[in-house]
């Protein structure tokens, strides 16, 4: 067990090297002059000079990229060109928001979503399997954006039950803070809810063919513990997958999110940082992001071996 563990962190080192290196390059990719659009229409080429020095865009990409890399390893991310703070504590300012969102999401998420698939499964073909399925497709369908504003406009402006957006530290208490990710947690986690429901629903399915559950039920094993304990567990590989890869839906649809109900989070940092060209903030947010979905695949395949511990790679 050690050993793999240790031979899956190893492995996780190359992958974030690529990534670092597909981040760096977005300020050479990018369309156009990055310095000339920074500066903007009415820049003078003294300015565009300027802006390009303070980018190391005058210089080599492998002698920037290796100065980058090294500053990346000592948690220094460089310096933001327009507020000119460093790109760590904007991060830090931002990072409360949005882990509150995921997580609130993911628990959820999972809440809901693993016990629908589960009834799903044991009553299928029956209105109730329609009906859990058809919100499955309509999770899938509709944009994020689309079901935020809708949550908005019923539950916060026509009910007045939730606030409409902003966020409350968890510091000033406990129900403020979750009062206000209620709407964009539901908003955020329908995609992922139906994912990780139809997934459920199928694997299930498969698994309560199988000889063991017929045995388990003319043993005279009660229908709750069919499901939940001998069904479910010998399920749970897909599940675990689909719930980690389902991370990027997460991160990805937290940037719409955060605009839609104005939380100042890392998604509108990130939304800020393109609209100004503030490539020091992007390569950082983006970065960030990446590291933790390699941890998430990390963790998942971890957890691989808690679930069956047949598998070993």
């Amino acid at each position: 067990m050690f050993v793999y563990i240790v031979r899956r962190v190893i492995q996780t080192i190359p992958v974030m090297a690529v990534v670092a290196l597909f981040v760096f390059s977005l300020l050479y990719i990018a369309p156009g002059d990055p310095a000339a659009v920074i500066a903007g229409d009415q820049a003078s080429p003294e300015d565009v000079l300027k802006i390009r020095q303070s980018l190391g865009l005058d210089r080599p990409f492998l002698v920037r990229f290796t100065e980058w890399a090294w500053r990346i390893i000592q948690f220094d991310l460089g310096t933001s060109i327009f507020t000119g703070l460093p790109v760590t504590q904007l991060i830090a300012q931002r990072l409360e928001p949005t882990l509150s969102l995921m997580v609130v999401t993911l628990i959820l998420a999972i809440t809901i979503a693993v016990p629908m698939g589960v009834i799903s499964a044991w009553k299928a073909g029956t209105i109730i399997d329609r009906a859990i399925m058809a919100f499955a497709v309509f999770g899938f369908s509709v944009p994020v954006f689309v079901v935020g504003y809708l949550l908005a406009y019923v539950f916060a402006l026509e009910l007045d039950w939730l606030p409409v957006q902003g966020y409350t530290p968890i510091s000033k208490g406990l129900w403020p803070w979750f009062e206000n990710l209620i709407l964009p947690a539901i908003a955020l986690g329908c995609v992922y809810i139906a994912l990780i429901a139809r997934i459920t629903r199928a694997t299930m399915l498969e698994v309560l063919q199988q000889d063991y559950i017929r045995t388990a039920r003319a043993k005279g094993v009660a229908q709750p513990g069919i499901l939940f304990i001998h069904a479910l567990k010998n399920a749970a590989v897909p599940i675990v997958t689909v719930i980690g890869l389902g991370i990027a839906l997460l991160i990805g649809g937290a940037v719409v999110t955060e605009s839609v109900f104005a939380i100042p989070g890392l998604g509108r940092l990130t939304v800020d940082a393109i609209l100004r060209r503030d490539y020091p903030v992007i390569q950082g947010v983006v970065l960030l992001f990446s590291f933790v979905y390699v941890l998430v695949n990390l963790a998942i395949d971890l957890v691989y071996t808690l679930v069956d511990p047949r598998i070993r790679y």
